[in-house]
């Protein structure tokens, strides 16, 4: 295993373990919590887990205006109490150099099911 995906498991790990009543809640609000610090970030409903893995350079300013995966969950009705964010913050070095083969690799193992539409890199 190289140590991309080394730090590709790390991350999504961490996601995956963030217990839900510690991830952000879906209020207007939602950004005032929010890090300025470049991350990846899973959007994750209370019992069916990872539906959507995404990064983001600057997350309050990512999430200001919503986001296509609070859609979705909203389209399939979900009760917004049962969705949530959380966020692994990264590295100057792994936003440069990394990002786009840890978001590749992650998506790879976890698929979550509104990520579909996007195209993964080989």
């Amino acid at each position: 295993m190289s140590e991309i995906e080394i730090e590709a498991k790390r991350i999504l790990d961490l996601l995956v373990s963030i217990p839900f009543e510690d991830c952000y809640s879906l209020t207007r609000d939602l950004t005032r919590g929010l890090t300025r610090t470049p991350s990846i970030y899973a959007v994750k409903h209370q019992t069916q887990g990872i539906l959507y893995i995404g990064k983001a350079k600057y997350p309050k300013e990512r999430f200001k205006d919503g986001h296509k995966a609070f859609y979705w969950a909203w389209l399939e009705r979900y009760n917004p109490d049962d969705v949530r964010l959380a966020i692994v913050a990264l590295s100057h070095f792994q936003w440069t150099r990394l990002i786009l083969d840890i978001e590749a690799i992650i998506l790879r193992a976890s698929e979550p099911p509104y990520n579909v539409q996007i195209p993964m890199r080989d």
